[in-house]
């Protein structure tokens, strides 16, 4: 076999694991160990009615399958996708009917998100005690159902955000500052429909799988406060980027001036049930199986955290001081960081394979690393990531493109672009963080010996 077939086989084999990883955690997938079928039956008995709200890039998909499974369950809900996820709803998956779809923005809010946050909030509050509120939790939900606090504006909050992400603030500390500026959020939701029922069901898009992170926990205790809030803006050094507004209430926040998220001791959380339904493990398990049945020995990762262009270094560390017996593949899942410096366009998987492809650069191996979002999506852009192997810096210099600058200016989709490696499935309506794939074919004289 020459090394041009052997390495289209290993990038053919990378894009079938990533594939299996997304398929795993997919709603229809998702559903079929859950507490539903329990609260489905209790509908007649201890529940007037069954209400539905939802926030993030599954909830529709999440919503669908909840309806063809129970039929005659739900009486009336809404959910928040990003802008255009119905136009990319995929054929093999039901559509909800009872349950309304509203769009929202994304990874920005906008006045959509607003309305959603709005109408969500209006359905906890018009239920009663003897009612059940299902809630469809998964990653994006922040964004999508941001209603700011009275003293806030959109544009203010939209620009917090902003500030937060081109900073390469993570998920946690980002949702930190973010609860204690919008009103869903941080557990109150459940405090909007107390003492209503209510039933969350979670797909899980951060590391260690933290519900009061996820969506920024709108069910949940949040051990977070206005304090802590104020640290992440210091630490990060963005205190004097963000708005006075956002500085102010946050500063009367930790004077108690504010009132606080719900922390555990409150009421609400006594009639409220979290289930954590898909996470990344889930879909690493599943690429496990996928690359074992193709021969590959397999070593797995999760949680995966850091500067995206650092982490590709430790990749293609880890993949070249290995000396294999047979093909293996390492298989990563989290979620890595970028900070923004230059004016390029891309995304932290983007990143992180052109970052490997430099570190790939003439490595004597047959070998690829492909970097993915389980969203499809990988920042502002079409693609949920890109693929390297030892050949890709000599191709992208060969099409006109400068593998360093374009790292430099963060500017990854532009190069990928240019030389077909950009990994496009389209929105998969799941979202459980990233999943990054290794492979590596021992070499012609170990093949021989």
């Amino acid at each position: 076999m020459s090394n041009a077939s052997i390495s289209s086989t290993l990038v053919s084999d990378a894009h079938a694991i990533f594939r299996a990883a997304i398929r795993r955690v997919q709603a229809d997938r998702l559903f079929e160990s859950s507490p539903l079928e329990a609260w489905a039956a209790r509908k007649p008995i201890d529940y007037d009615t069954v209400q539905v709200v939802g926030m993030g890039k599954a909830a529709m998909a999440m919503a669908g399958v909840l309806e063809e499974r129970h039929e005659g369950l739900v009486d009336d809900g809404i959910v928040v996708v990003p802008e255009s996820y119905p136009e990319t709803y995929p054929n093999r998956l039901p559509a909800p009917d009872a349950i309304r779809v509203m769009e929202g923005g994304h990874p920005l809010p906008t006045e959509k998100s607003v309305r959603a946050a709005r109408r969500m909030l209006e359905h906890a509050r018009g239920l009663d005690e003897g009612d059940l509120l299902l809630v469809l939790v998964s990653g994006g939900g922040t964004a999508l159902s941001s209603l700011p606090v009275e003293f806030i504006d959109l544009a203010d909050l939209k620009t917090t955000y902003h500030r937060l992400l081109t900073a390469g603030v993570s998920i946690e500390p980002a949702n930190v500052v973010r609860k204690h500026l919008t009103q869903v959020g941080g557990g109150q939701l459940a405090r909007a429909a107390h003492p209503t029922h209510v039933g969350a069901l979670v797909v899980s898009d951060v590391v260690g799988d933290d519900p009061s992170v996820i969506a920024s926990g709108p069910t949940v205790p949040d051990p977070s406060t206005y304090d802590e809030a104020m640290q992440v803006l210091y630490q990060h050094q963005l205190w004097h980027d963000v708005p006075a507004s956002v500085r102010e209430h946050l500063a009367a926040g930790a004077r108690g001036k504010r009132s606080e998220t719900p922390s555990e001791d409150d009421p609400c959380f006594d009639t409220t049930k979290t289930t954590l339904l898909g996470t990344n493990q889930m879909a690493l398990d599943a690429a496990r199986t996928a690359a074992e049945e193709r021969g590959y020995q397999v070593r797995v990762e999760s949680g995966v955290e850091g500067e995206a262009r650092d982490v590709a270094h430790q990749h293609v560390e880890t993949m070249m001081e290995a000396d294999p017996e047979k093909p293996t593949c390492w298989l990563w899942g989290g979620e890595t960081t970028v900070t923004v410096t230059g004016d390029g366009k891309g995304g932290r998987n983007q990143e992180l394979a052109l970052a490997g492809a430099i570190a790939l650069n003439d490595a004597d191996v047959d070998a690829v690393l492909l970097s993915g979002g389980t969203d499809g999506i990988d920042g502002p852009t079409d693609a949920a990531g890109a693929w390297a192997t030892p050949e890709t810096v000599e191709g992208a210099r060969s099409n006109g493109c400068d593998p360093e600058a374009h790292l430099r200016d963060n500017d990854s989709y532009t190069l990928f672009n240019r030389i077909d490696q950009l990994l496009r499935p389209g929105p998969t309506h799941t979202n459980v963080m990233d999943v990054h794939v290794g492979l590596v074919k021992p070499s012609e004289e170990k093949d021989n010996a």
